[in-house]
């Protein structure tokens, strides 16, 4: 049986302004660090073999705090990277609306149908994560480990996890920091926590949107 912990990067300034972010690594703002500073105190009384990390910065400080925590080095995985939005990176969702309405439209009501130009689709996204989570587990059977990540890429592998389609993909709701947690026994996932935010209650932040 193996553990993994699924977490959030911390919050960015793109965040907040709603822009859309992809590869373009955009730092964590003060709230973001915070965040992470926090969610590596959470995770200090779990035994964690290992951490991985999307080699994106946001993604990267995020586990080194918590990587601090369990004295582990931090494993840059480029399937964990975030999902490549194509001309949508670095544009304000607004603006995105405005350029892009068939495909945004589509985007929010068809999710596993689209291509992003220059970019990825879902199904591109789930197949990458699914691998690297995959050769995770194969290296630890047993035991616990934890994974940095992004929105979609999370949203996606929790969908992967509970085997249901990529059309649920907003059914799924992914806070920045957001822990979750599932057991792979037997070839099946079972999910102990899911979106869990409860350690950062003392930092009284409002809830941002699903973005």
């Amino acid at each position: 049986m193996s553990r993994v912990i699924l977490v959030r990067h911390g919050e960015t300034d793109w965040n907040r302004e709603e822009v859309f972010r992809g590869r373009i690594d955009v730092k964590l703002n003060a709230t973001g660090l915070r965040q992470a500073e926090e969610t590596g105190k959470a995770l200090t009384g779990m035994s964690i073999a290992a951490v991985y990390t999307s080699p994106l910065s946001r993604a990267k400080i995020t586990a080194e705090e918590i990587a601090q925590s369990q004295k582990v080095s931090v494993v840059e995985e480029e399937g964990f990277t975030d999902v490549h939005f194509g001309e949508w990176q670095g544009l304000p969702l607004r603006e995105v609306r405005e350029r892009f309405p068939e495909l945004y439209d589509t985007w929010k009501n068809e999710p596993q149908k689209v291509k992003f130009s220059g970019g990825e689709s879902l199904k591109e996204v789930a197949e990458r994560s699914r691998g690297a989570l995959l050769r995770l587990t194969e290296e630890h059977p047993e035991g616990m480990v934890c994974i940095v990540s992004h929105r979609v890429i999370c949203k996606v592998m929790i969908l992967n996890m509970l085997e249901l389609p990529l059309s649920r993909f907003w059914n799924i709701r992914q806070d920045t920091c957001a822990i979750n947690i599932f057991v792979y026994q037997d070839g099946m996932w079972t999910v102990e926590r899911i979106n869990d935010t409860c350690h950062l209650k003392s930092l009284e932040k409002e809830r941002l949107s699903d973005f």
